[in-house]
């Protein structure tokens, strides 16, 4: 299934504090911008803001969390794997992050939209437009046990249903899961996710 096309006179670009006018129809790699990625990931509260704590729990920092399980399940994979771990959510800055049941009631557009979207960002980091299924699947693993770890202790699931929906816990070192897990500022997930991110790309 394709996207929508939309009217003539109906934008479809959205304007970054970079100044950069990213189209989502047709996103250019040249567009994309790690600072608009950070700032707006940040911002984005994830499980609708539905957690526990001071702060929202962002998209920016669930994603450094799905890195650092990806590096517990497998402590020799390679950076740029890692990289793609960390940007696994990056169009959530332009597009929101939908909870899966409503990104399943919306079905194909969305996912178009959205893979659009990665694929633009992972070429203007070096990465390749498309994933293999493998490493697809790693990042998955560990999203779902991020998910584990967030619904559990942040999203008032309980732990059956949690493992019935995401799987088990992961099984992160217990220093790690509480600072991970523990709602950070705005400005703390967009400083700790600009990090991270560099010292991936080094």
């Amino acid at each position: 299934m394709t996207a929508r096309k939309p009217s003539a006179d109906t934008r479809v670009w959205q304007r970054m504090l970079s100044g950069r006018r990213l189209d989502l129809l047709d996103p250019s790699p040249l567009d994309v911008e790690i600072a608009d990625i950070a700032h707006g990931l940040a911002r984005v509260a994830r499980w609708n803001g539905q957690t526990s704590g001071a702060h929202i729990f962002s998209v920016a920092q669930h994603t450094l969390l799905v890195e650092a399980v990806m590096r517990t399940q497998n402590p020799r994979i390679d950076a740029r794997l890692r990289l793609a771990a960390l940007l696994h959510d990056a169009p959530e800055y332009v597009i929101g992050d939908m909870i899966s049941p409503f990104k399943a009631v919306l079905g194909g557009d969305y996912k178009v939209v959205e893979k659009r979207l990665l694929a633009a960002i992972h070429i203007r980091f070096g990465l390749p437009a498309v994933l293999s299924d493998d490493i697809t699947q790693e990042i998955k693993n560990a999203d779902r046990g991020a998910a584990y770890l967030e619904a559990t202790i942040l999203a008032g699931f309980a732990e059956a249903e949690a493992r019935r929906l995401f799987g088990r816990d992961p099984g992160l070192r217990p220093s790690v899961r509480d600072d991970y897990l523990t709602p950070w500022s705005a400005a703390k997930a967009e400083k700790r996710f600009l990090a991270r991110f560099n010292a991936l790309q080094a």
